[in-house]
């Protein structure tokens, strides 16, 4: 919320700040500038000639294209993840020519870094959206999560576009503390660097990640082979765009097979041999997970013979390890790069040593046989008879981190953006509906995918609709799915199939009993809604509903809070006859947006004004409020003309006397425009910056007095200057120059320097102007009052 006046009226709102970055190590080849997501959203839009269908939709395109929208095939079977991604096993198919370029300097830079991982992501061309390009050394079901990150993100790839810098997390503990959220979907060991792609424009973000056991700090080869890799991208991407054959990317990232080349091949058959000659039992597994080679002895201690095991991923074909529990080893082995042991019991009795080393191109697995104790904690398993399927692991990290997501969102429209951003990607739908309960009917607060004249057809329904199948599952509380157009006629005969959607899912969203409202995924194909995915979805649709629910309850007391902090503020300054004035609020950008900053300017007969601007302890209600109890007093006893001493005076008399715990800050200015004389009087409040016709800027030299409400017989003294023709006073808050690890005398010095630099012909862009240059952090601590006087250059 935002005020802005000048005499007679509103003026310009302050635009948003960017967003600070909060930990990075910064290289001198690897360019910083200042920009926000929605600059960089359009600097990219212009040359990224993209498909211009929405991301949701996007797929193989023409002979520049990836291909990562083709099925792979694995034995002549098409390899389907359990998010709907298809599962890569190595390179998926043959990509564009820029792709393949693109693919090899993301290799290099990943075997000259000595990473473990690396992946490209692009800006998308239609939304402030990064979208996973390419991905090395990991499989495409683990990077899920992150297919697409909001710029706006508090993600590391994010953070490096939005700031153009390098972003370094060199442990697992910093993650913790700077990225919560990553750290929460990725709790691994592991360093991790993000850069931007810097050329004439941003174009993304190169990502690499190394085993924890590496050094925490990057060496200056590592730094350049980064730098070099951004330039090479970003000189690829730009080739591309001005050859008129720009990378289009698909709807899923390109996965990179390891580079095994430089190994020498030993004879087969004597690797063979050493291996079955071992105790226990061996097996390798690719980083999807499939088991490629498995020895005798592994197949008889896994209890099943090797031809029905390979190929297949163990948590699947062997239903006693079908646990989250232990494909979260796999993952974390994938990940971190470092050995992982777990125990696993094979039925009936016989515990199992599972040791795995990874490494770029897969996991060696030495399987040992155990006595016959259990291990004091033994995985959970299911009942006999349960036909219950546990959720994989990479979808409960998936969850943790659409939860985690969850927890952030402010606003409704938060909300909405997030199921949009995360969620929709997360289970591949291509339409959305998020609907509240308002008054007995369902009101449509966002939507994806879907034309302004469905929604307005479906918008409005009351509850206990037979229109569409949300109000069955708002009455029941059970969510429906319906996995072709056949089915919903089937069961919903009179509802319209007027969207071209082919299959839905219904979830109703409740709290505690009570209907918040409904989400509705829709998908262009039709679909076989598995139990996993079910269950999977039906516990996220709680999560939506409690961040619905809080999200309105914050728009409820933001749109109070900004009511209140209307009727307190002036509408609109008066007209004075030789002066121009201007004016600006903005609220501290943590709480309820409602502070105790305020400003007034009141007309003294045809040749005066009286100006005041204040600051009460605080960022909420009660501050509020007294600000307004303490405007009123200065105002009242201002219209009758009484001294500024007296005013401020008057004006500690009555904080006293109200004791709201609270002390207050004001400085009060009288002008005599006729006989050109400026009087004031500050209680504890900073001195005006006064600037000279000739643009001599400086703080005026004012004594002042105690706070109001510290001492109800405080004695304020007097400061008069002369208003020349042309003298400007700027009078604000602490808010403006106060800054976190910056000495105040040096950032009122700033702003003295940029207002005598400012144009001042138009007083509202000055008070914009000196707002960007002293604040320019999306995050503000404290809010900010600004007002300026200038006294007309002629005869009044």
């Amino acid at each position: 919320m935002e005020r802005s006046v000048r005499r007679g009226g509103r003026g310009q709102a302050e635009p948003a700040d960017r967003p600070t970055r909060h930990s990075a190590e910064r290289h001198p080849d690897i360019p910083r500038t200042h920009a926000d997501p929605g600059d960089l959203h359009r600097r990219s839009r212009d040359v990224r000639a993209l498909s211009e269908a929405p991301a949701s939709h996007r797929a193989d395109n023409g002979a520049h294209g990836s291909a990562r929208a083709t099925p792979v095939r694995e034995g002549g079977a098409e390899q389907r993840g359990s998010d709907g991604w298809r599962c890569l096993v190595t390179s998926t198919a043959r990509p564009g020519e820029g792709a393949d370029e693109l693919d090899a300097a993301l290799a290099e830079t990943v075997r000259r870094t000595g990473a473990s991982i690396g992946a490209v992501y692009l800006l998308a061309p239609d939304e402030p959206v990064l979208l996973l390009e390419a991905l090395y050394g990991a499989p495409a079901d683990v990077a899920a999560p992150w297919s697409r990150v909001p710029l706006a993100a508090p993600a590391p790839v994010a953070e490096a576009v939005r700031d153009e810098r390098l972003i370094w997390v060199g442990s697992q503990e910093e993650m913790a503390r700077s990225y919560p959220r990553t750290a929460v979907a990725l709790p691994y060991p592991l360093a991790l660097a993000a850069a931007p792609v810097v050329g004439n424009r941003c174009w993304g973000s190169l990502l690499l990640m190394w085993p924890a056991t590496r050094p925490s700090r990057m060496t200056r080869r590592e730094h350049g082979h980064v730098a070099a890799c951004c330039r090479r991208l970003a000189r690829l991407l730009e080739e591309a765009a001005e050859a008129g054959r720009p990378l289009v990317t698909a709807d899923r990232p390109r996965v990179l097979p390891p580079a095994t080349g430089d190994r020498q091949a030993g004879p087969a058959g004597a690797a063979a041999d050493f291996a079955e000659r071992l105790p226990g039992g061996c097996c390798s597994l690719d980083l999807e997970g499939r088991i490629a080679y498995l020895t005798s002895g592994g197949a008889e201690l896994l209890g099943r013979d090797a031809g029905r095991l390979l190929g297949t991923l163990p948590w699947q074909s062997l239903p006693w390890l079908d646990d989250p529990t232990y494909e979260d080893r796999y993952r974390a082995a994938v990940l971190s790069r470092e050995p992982v042991s777990f125990t696993a019991c094979r039925p009936p009795d016989q515990w199992l040593e599972f040791h795995l080393y990874p490494d770029a191109s897969g996991i060696s697995v030495r399987i040992v046989p155990t006595g016959a104790l259990p291990p004091p904690a033994p995985a959970p398993r299911r009942a006999p008879g349960s036909t219950t399927t546990p959720a994989r692991a990479g979808q409960l990290y998936q969850l943790m981190h659409l939860a985690a997501g969850l927890t952030e969102v402010v606003g409704v429209q938060d909300v909405v953006d997030l199921v949009a951003d995360q969620i929709m990607p997360a289970f591949g739908a291509h339409g959305l509906v998020l609907s509240m309960v308002d008054s007995g009917r369902l009101r449509i607060t966002g939507h994806r995918g879907y034309p302004a004249e469905v929604i307005e057809r479906f918008d409005g329904l009351p509850l206990d609709t037979t229109f569409t199948p949300a109000g069955q599952a708002l009455s029941s509380g059970i969510p429906s799915f319906f996995g072709d157009p056949e089915e919903m006629r089937r069961i919903y005969p009179e509802a319209p199939l007027v969207s071209g959607k082919q299959a839905w899912a219904f979830l109703p969203l409740i709290i505690s009993g009570r209907p918040v409202g409904c989400c509705v995924l829709s998908y262009e194909r039709p679909r076989n809604f598995s139990a996993e995915e079910r269950a999977v979805m039906t516990s996220l649709a709680g999560l939506v509903a409690q961040a619905l629910d809080r999200a309105r309850l914050y728009d409820t007391k933001h749109l109070l809070a900004h009511g209140l902090q209307q009727a307190l503020l002036p509408h609109s300054l008066p007209a004075v006859a030789g002066l121009d004035v201007a004016a600006r609020y903005l609220p501290a950008t943590a709480g309820m947006d409602i502070g105790g900053d305020f400003y007034d300017l009141i007309r003294l007969g045809d040749t005066g004004a009286a100006a005041v601007i204040g600051d009460v302890q605080g960022h909420n209600v009660a501050a509020a409020a007294l600000m307004g109890q303490v405007r009123t007093a200065v105002h009242a006893h201002a219209t009758l003309a009484t001294p500024p001493d007296r005013v401020l005076a008057a004006a500690n008399r009555l904080v006293s006397d109200l004791d709201p715990g609270l002390f207050t800050s004001c400085l009060y200015v009288r002008l005599d425009i006729a006989h050109r004389r400026v009087t004031l009087a500050s209680a504890g409040h900073p001195p005006p910056l006064v600037r000279q016709r000739d643009g001599r800027t400086a703080p005026l030299d004012v004594t002042p007095g105690p706070l109001l409400g510290i001492d109800p017989d405080a004695e304020y003294p007097v400061t008069e200057t002369d208003l020349t023709p042309g003298l400007m006073l700027l009078l604000y808050t602490d808010g403006l120059v106060e800054t976190p690890g910056t000495d105040y005398d040096d950032s009122v010095s700033d702003l003295a320097r940029h207002l005598a630099e400012a144009d001042d012909r138009d007083l509202s862009l000055l008070i914009d102007s000196l707002l960007r240059k002293a604040r320019p952090a999306r995050l503000r601590t404290d809010d900010i009052a600004v007002l300026v006087l200038k006294a007309a250059s002629g005869p009044s």
